[in-house]
């Protein structure tokens, strides 16, 4: 009597939570395998090696890492940049780096007792609030704010 081993592939596949393809049969041991029926028989093949699962197969990055090392070594100076600087660093970023530095010199000269600490929140909110433009626009304020 035939056996087909193509059911016990897809049994072995469940038990073990593989894909019916990573499943492999020891040659010599295939009477055992068609003779189990039970998943604790498969189980016990599987103990004793006559039943395996091969590891799953990725698609290979090797020749995408080189590319993209050479790709970073090459055009990447000055003279190949095109466009603003804010072209190239997000909006959000810029945003950022700019509020931080606007902080920063508020609380150092919060530090050095050159502003009050009523005109420092004044202006840190309106660092906040988007009115200050720049460090420039800032020493502005912080003069104007002196001069009253």
């Amino acid at each position: 009597m035939v056996v087909n081993i193509g059911k016990k592939r897809e049994l072995v596949a469940r038990i073990l939570g593989v894909g019916v393809n990573r499943v492999r049969f020891e040659p010599d041991k295939l009477e055992d395998v068609a003779d189990s029926i039970t998943r604790d028989n498969i189980r016990s093949l599987v103990k004793s090696g006559a039943i395996w699962t091969v590891k799953t197969r990725g698609t290979s990055r090797g020749r995408a890492h080189e590319k993209r090392s050479v790709w970073k070594i090459h055009g990447k100076g000055p003279g190949s940049k095109k466009g603003k600087g804010t072209a190239r660093t997000g909006k959000k970023q810029v945003y950022v780096i700019r509020v931080r530095s606007m902080r920063y010199h508020l609380k150092v000269m919060k530090d050095r007792k050159e502003i009050p600490n009523d005109v420092y929140w004044h202006l840190y909110k309106q660092v906040n609030g988007g009115h200050v433009r720049s460090l420039a626009h800032l020493r502005e304020l912080v003069a104007a704010s002196k001069a009253r």
